[in-house]
């Protein structure tokens, strides 16, 4: 799979809430950094985010390969996150992923997006 591929592929996975999906895109040690959640194992990490979830909607509005020389991408996209409380937050957030390799799977995800508006809805390490 092409990165471009591996990057709808995880935003549909992101949209659908598809927990086997999502973690079929990242190597079994792979970690994740998240504002909310702290940093974790990748399947951890997005059990737990979409069981706080009600439904995503993703819009992808920029890519960043730095595959002339590097092994990351980054996604720049807008996400209306509807929460099981039934609160939606909609915001810009960049998710700077590592790659494997063989630029095929990610190895880690860092999750870069502003969450003042979001830590009083969920109880998490490191919310207020």
């Amino acid at each position: 799979m092409d990165t471009e591929a591996l990057c709808k592929s995880y935003l549909n996975a992101l949209d659908t809430s598809d927990l086997s999906a999502v973690c079929s895109l990242f190597t079994a040690d792979a970690v994740a950094v998240s504002p909310l959640y702290g940093v974790r194992p990748a399947r951890e990490f997005y059990a737990e985010l979409f069981a706080d979830t009600n439904r995503s909607d993703t819009t992808l509005l920029n890519v960043f390969d730095s595959s002339a020389n590097g092994s990351a991408v980054a996604l720049h996209f807008r996400y209306v996150w509807t929460l099981k409380s039934g609160r939606v937050a909609t915001f810009e957030c960049v998710d700077v992923f590592e790659l494997s390799e063989g630029r095929d799977q990610f190895t880690k995800i860092v999750i870069i997006y502003d969450t003042v508006h979001l830590r009083a809805d969920l109880r998490h390490p490191g919310g207020e």
